[in-house]
């Protein structure tokens, strides 16, 4: 199966892109992928395209699979000229849809982010841990969607000692906003930590605070007009 972005040897030449395009559509046909094109990197000169219109799907006991309309598409990127024998593919419709945060209690946390952040409280459901123990599937996201954050109590010597150091003391996440003095007033008088106080950079105006759990964030806004 295909998982994120992965690379394929492929044989050395144009004359063999029809033979490594037959073995792309096999590992394409287990992965539900519907079409297959090929170019050669740094030269824009495209070798072929094989619409993979009706390839078999994998599990489905030899029965034809769904069109290539019907499924995502994968570009092959062939060596253009520099040796290297590898080749790249993306698929389409990627999006990072949610990161977690580990936290010491799921409450505390939730009205961390709703209340002093402004995020929505997307899901709060009773869920189980892998051994079957109860627990719950919590996901906060910005105003308007955007990736969400998975809210998980820690579970766990290891886990506990996660909480605020995820990323070893730096920046790990950093949250966007249109009025960056706005934000900043709301969030002190929120009781927000901030780690420094607010500078202005070449990108625009920026800030570290500290979330509930001791993660530090960049706040980040546009440059003063």
């Amino acid at each position: 199966m295909f998982h994120g972005h992965q690379r394929q040897r492929l044989p050395r030449g144009e004359d063999d892109v029809v033979d490594a395009l037959q073995v792309i559509e096999e590992l394409a046909d287990q992965a539900g992928i519907g079409e297959v094109r090929c170019h050669a990197a740094g030269t824009g000169r495209q070798f072929g395209e094989r619409p993979v219109d009706a390839i078999r799907a994998a599990g489905d006991d030899g029965d034809l699979g769904a069109v290539a309309g019907d499924r995502p598409r994968v570009l092959l990127i062939l060596p253009g000229g520099n040796g290297n024998r590898q080749a790249w593919r993306t698929l389409s419709g990627v999006q990072l849809d949610k990161i977690t945060i580990i936290v010491d209690d799921y409450d505390l946390a939730i009205a961390f982010f709703t209340d002093a952040l402004g995020f929505d409280l997307a899901e709060d459901s009773p869920s189980l841990t892998n051994d079957g123990r109860p627990k719950r599937w919590v996901v906060v996201r910005p105003p308007g969607g955007g990736t969400g954050i998975l809210l998980a109590q820690a579970d766990g010597e290891r886990q506990a000692a996660a909480v605020g150091n995820q990323i070893g003391g730096r920046v790990g996440f950093f949250l966007t906003v249109d009025d960056f003095d706005a934000a900043y007033q709301r969030m002190t008088a929120a009781g927000v930590e901030f780690a420094t106080v607010p500078r202005t950079e070449p990108y625009g105006q920026a800030a570290v605070f500290v979330d509930i759990a001791g993660n530090r964030w960049d706040l980040l806004g546009p440059a003063p007009a």
